[in-house]
């Protein structure tokens, strides 16, 4: 069993010692709460968990720490995929739900599993998902002073169980000050795919990640036999060209653990139940 999950960048937020300590001290806690669940869980299970708990912590930019985009609301997106079925599920653009990768995973049973604005905000509600409101007193005193932070901001987790079966969640609350309408990567395979071989997970620049097919490039390349650290070094020296913005954290099926970024730092923690690695 393995699990390795990703906060985004640590330049989206702060540069304080003091927000640096909270983050870590925060990926810790859900990395290994989140392994605690996995050892009587699935990995699909897993990586809405641990999703969920990065949502709920303002630290992030996803869920109740997403970014207001140029005309006052709230839209975030996320999505999941089960390497085994290969089915993925995602919300776009979806606005006033708590946990918008809890919508990703009510709608992987549908044929129609991948939904976007109003439309992605209607089926939340239709299935029990209350109206919630994810601005919290500091994105709003961004958005009114008109400060615009990097941007780079996503979390996800990838989760290996006990099966050996492999799965991956993303969700992002945006770059903030966006057009309204843009669609990030994280509800794509570029920023969060998985199959039984790999699974990968992005943050960053989304137009970036999507023009460089970053998660699925990955994925793809360890499926035709390359090893984690050769299809991540081969995949991000294919951003260099125009000085994409990516970080990307993976497990394959054999239990390894990989994670790299294109202009540092990522913030991620990974556990198995022995070795736990935080960084920020």
């Amino acid at each position: 069993m393995k699990l390795i999950i990703h906060g985004g960048f640590f330049s989206e937020s702060s540069t304080n010692a003091e927000t640096k300590v909270a983050k870590q001290e925060a990926l810790e806690r859900i990395v290994k709460n989140s392994f605690d669940y996995l050892k009587s869980h699935s990995a699909l299970e897993t990586v809405v968990f641990a999703v969920s708990q990065l949502e709920d912590d303002e630290l992030f930019n996803a869920g109740i720490g997403s970014q207001i985009q140029s005309d006052g609301k709230i839209r975030m997106s996320a999505a999941l995929m089960d390497g085994s079925t290969q089915k993925m599920s995602g919300v776009i653009n979806i606005e006033e739900v708590k946990n918008p990768i809890q919508v990703a995973a009510t709608l992987l049973p549908f044929d129609d599993r991948i939904l976007g604005g109003s439309g992605a905000t209607k089926f939340a509600r239709q299935h029990g998902f209350e109206k919630f409101s994810t601005e919290i007193p500091q994105r709003k005193a961004e958005y009114e002073a008109k400060l615009k932070s990097l941007g780079t901001g996503t979390v996800g987790c990838v989760a290996l169980d006990k099966d050996g079966k492999l799965a991956v969640g993303t969700s992002t609350g945006g770059k903030g000050f966006e057009i309204p309408g843009r669609i990030s990567d994280s509800a794509t395979v570029a920023g969060n795919y998985v199959n039984e071989f790999c699974g990968v997970s992005l943050t960053g620049v989304g137009e970036d990640i999507v023009s460089n097919a970053t998660a699925a490039k990955i994925v793809t390349r360890v499926t035709d036999g390359f090893t984690l650290e050769m299809a991540f070094n081969k995949t991000f020296s294919e951003l260099k060209p125009y000085d994409g913005f990516a970080g990307a954290i993976a497990i394959d099926n054999l239990g390894n653990i990989f994670h790299q970024d294109s202009h540092p730092s990522m913030v991620f923690a990974s556990f198995d139940g022995n070795d736990f690695e935080v960084f920020n």
